[in-house]
């Protein structure tokens, strides 16, 4: 059993594997080269689902971690990050109505839970909606989805570690991994600080390739910036995940919304400094698109905009498990980290202690991606 395991990355994965190996009892340092959530798990929609996930590995994967979201809220008294209020969605044009109703059939097929709403059952739900804006009927509802709020969730995560004795490292980039004998022997970081490792797990999201090329490992990446419009809190009535033709939204605490679209995500410029910004005429246009499907949200304004670096596996799949090559280094990535991380997490740490995991994780491995 490896004694002390460094965890690289204090996100939705880094918090989810350190808690594991904690649970488990290994002795866990989880270093972030900024703050915990402060990436990715801070600036993303948060969606759990398995709404039209291919192939079928990957569906079964992120059911199984809906479920590990919903079990773990249920554990915890007064849990306040989970939130299973389903998900409408619905298309405008011919060719994406097709392709609704393909996703619907194909999760059926599935046994995922799946049903077609008309606009009566729809304003049942969500009242304050613009009819004008709804079809007569063909809107899907999958109603065990929902979102998660990250930072609460990584909260008590790591508030749980603390008192099992893991050790969080903040604002600490890792700068290499001394490698012999075909494993990692120590993790450096910038501070100067050497923490000797019998396991490494790269949770690193973004970073993810370049905490893999520290080890000597090509892990391909196709990451893409995604933008987030964050309200001022709304008098309207929304409870649940909608996905309409232009906007796509969810509650996100205290009135507030959470928009997005994919125009908004093509609308992210970065600056040879380094700086993003998003065209502010495309946050307008989401804003708008979410007024005329909420009315009462005509006095809202935009309270910030967010920009996300969401870490893609060249094959879109998560990267998950041991390396062949450094059968000490483990990885944790995914572009589906909201819905994946708790389950996910537990099965990469079960494997860094010994118990293996293949019939699950054998899909996902890294050497799917060796070129």
């Amino acid at each position: 059993m490896a004694e002390h395991v460094v965890v690289i990355g204090a996100g939705l994965y880094g918090a989810s594997v350190t808690a594991s190996l904690t649970r488990r009892g290994a002795r866990v340092t989880v270093v972030d080269a900024a703050a915990p959530a402060s990436g990715t798990s801070g600036a993303t929609f948060s969606w759990t689902n398995s709404c039209g996930k291919q192939p079928r590995t990957y569906h079964d994967l992120c059911v199984a971690g809906m479920d590990a979201h919903r079990a773990l809220a249920a554990g915890v008294p007064g849990a306040d990050w989970y939130h299973e209020g389903g998900n409408l969605e619905w298309a405008d044009d011919d060719g994406e109505r097709e392709a609704l109703r393909r996703k619907v059939e194909g999760v059926l097929d599935y046994g995922y839970e799946a049903r077609w709403l008309d606009r009566a059952e729809v304003l049942r739900l969500e009242p304050d909606m613009d009819p004008a804006e709804l079809p007569d009927d063909g809107i899907a509802h999958f109603p065990r989805e929902g979102w998660i709020e990250p930072t609460r969730l990584i909260a008590h995560l790591l508030a749980t570690v603390a008192t099992g004795g893991a050790e969080l490292v903040r604002d600490d980039a890792v700068t290499a991994l001394d490698t012999a004998g075909g494993e990692v022997r120590a993790v450096r970081l910038a501070s100067g600080r050497e923490l000797r490792a019998d396991a490494v797990v790269n949770c690193a999201g973004p970073q993810a390739g370049r905490i893999a090329e520290l080890a000597g490992l090509d892990l391909p990446m196709r990451n893409v910036n995604g933008a987030l419009i964050y309200t001022s809190p709304a008098p309207v009535w929304v409870s649940r995940v909608v996905h309409a033709p232009r906007v796509h939204l969810r509650p996100d605490g205290a009135g507030r919304l959470l928009l997005h679209t994919h125009e908004s995500d093509d609308a992210v410029r970065v600056a040879d400094t380094g700086e993003t910004t998003v065209e502010r005429s495309a946050v307008e246009e989401v804003l708008a698109a979410g007024r005329a499907l909420y009315p009462g949200l005509a006095a809202v304004t935009v309270e910030s905009v967010r920009v996300g670096e969401r870490p893609i596996p060249s094959d879109g799949l998560p990267v998950l498990g041991r390396a062949p090559d450094l059968p000490n280094f483990h990885f944790a990535v995914s572009h589906s980290g909201a819905t994946l991380s708790v389950h996910a997490g537990d099965l990469v740490a079960a494997e860094v202690l010994g118990e293996p995991h293949d019939d699950v994780l054998a899909p996902f491995r890294f050497e799917r991606l060796a070129r």
